[in-house]
């Protein structure tokens, strides 16, 4: 039997109080059951509200740790965007645990290492590197937009002030 590692991941708020990462979690421990692998329990790793954009992340420092130590096999991840949203990251990480002999195996992409399949996954990274630059966009333009109608709604109460003001006079 393959001993493996679980990482899963969420950077939101929302996705933390929807219990998005138990069920990436327990896809992957089914998948690990299914094809054989031994993944102690506490070999299964969880950041909650971390961004994919760093490599800073507690569970993924433990991983790393543990890939390093020679202790694993195999890492299991729900996707590529999982482990970085930032497709050089997954590069990086994904050579940091083939140096140590340890195979980066994702439960959403290709298994096999067909040119075909590798080029896959690097379209799966620059995917979640392009969604990710979309939804900080998305999240400036909002807040761009609630600032101004508060201006707006300042201006309109300072209007209304200067207005009251010249007629008690």
């Amino acid at each position: 039997m393959k001993t493996a590692a679980i990482y899963a991941r969420v950077s939101s708020d929302k996705q933390k109080e929807d219990h998005t990462i138990a069920s990436q979690t327990a896809a992957l421990v089914e998948f690990a059951r299914k094809q054989g692998y031994d993944v102690p329990r506490d070999w299964i790793f969880e950041d909650e509200g971390f961004s994919g954009a760093s490599l800073v992340r507690p569970g993924l420092e433990r991983l790393r740790d543990l890939v390093a130590e020679g202790q694993i096999e195999t890492v299991l991840v729900y996707a590529p965007d999982r482990l970085s949203r930032k497709y050089a990251y997954q590069v990086l990480l994904m050579e940091e645990f083939a140096r140590c002999g340890v195979e980066t195996v994702f439960l959403k992409a290709p298994q096999s290492v067909t040119p075909e399949d590798n080029l896959l996954l690097q379209f799966q990274g620059m995917i979640a590197e392009y969604e990710r630059a979309q939804i900080l966009e998305r999240s400036r333009r909002g807040k761009r937009h609630r600032a101004r109608q508060r201006t707006n709604q300042c201006t309109e109460w300072y209007t209304i002030r200067l207005q009251l003001r010249s007629q008690e006079r």
